[in-house]
């Protein structure tokens, strides 16, 4: 049984290994400061070597995915490597992107028509080494153009993000992770006047082998921050918001 037991775990290990997932000990640098939002993938690390699919219902929710990627790049771009931007239609204005300490010009954004070219070029880019990501905005992924897109990152190591801009069309798909953002009213620290930190209600929808979940995290400069608030009632507040105005 002890030896039947043990070749099922290594099993599972090497399992988690194809699939782009780092055991704890080894993994401990990649950490990117989400708190329990990584606690729901596998060995608690967020992988980089995978496909996340970002999903949007409406322009808010687009702004919002691109806002927390811009978030995550902060992180996955410190060591120096830069990443490539493709989109058949973008509306992210590059500046923005120095809110979450991000330079612009260390992001090649690549503009196309087609979006089989923009999944040809994301391909192309995610087996380039001097990269950390590569991020698509499409409307839709398939199974095979999923499976490609897998199998690069998994033999490069750069992180791929999609961000699908109508979740109407849903498709199957073998990326890691599922997520969905959603804007959220940032707060005031000791209710001084202004703008605060972007806040978002960050719902993980599918994680390959993981536990999905919904949080609110919020940018506080150079790091994600933990809110601790229902994220039912900051979303109801942010709709009722939307109607008013």
């Amino acid at each position: 049984m002890d030896a039947k037991k043990e070749l099922i775990e290594k099993l599972q290990k090497d399992i988690l290994l194809w699939q782009g997932y780092k055991p704890r000990e080894s993994g401990a640098a990649e950490q990117l400061g989400l708190g329990e939002i990584e606690d729901a993938f596998p060995n608690g690390i967020f992988p980089v070597r995978a496909i996340h699919e970002f999903i949007s219902t409406t322009p808010e929710h687009a702004a919002a995915s691109d806002g927390f990627i811009g978030a995550l790049l902060s992180i996955l771009m410190k060591e120096g490597a830069g990443c490539i931007w493709i989109s058949t239609s973008r509306k992210l204005f590059p500046a923005s992107l120095q809110t979450f300490n991000v330079d612009p010009a260390r992001i090649i954004f690549i503009d196309v028509s087609k979006e089989q070219d923009a999944l040809w070029i994301m391909e192309e880019a995610l087996k380039c080494n001097g990269l950390s990501a590569v991020v698509a905005e499409i409307n839709t992924l398939n199974l095979t153009e999923s499976r490609r897109l897998q199998l690069a990152v998994e033999k490069n190591g750069v992180t791929g993000f999609i961000l699908r801009k109508d979740a109407r069309k849903a498709v199957s798909n073998i990326a890691t992770a599922r997520w969905k953002i959603c804007p959220l009213p940032s707060g005031n620290e000791d209710q001084m006047p202004g703008i605060g930190f972007p806040r978002w209600q960050v719902e993980l929808q599918k994680v390959r082998s993981g536990s999905p979940g919904t949080w609110v995290l919020e940018w506080a400069g150079d790091h994600f921050l933990p809110v601790d608030t229902e994220a039912g009632q900051e979303l109801s507040a942010y709709e009722e918001y939307r109607q008013i105005s």
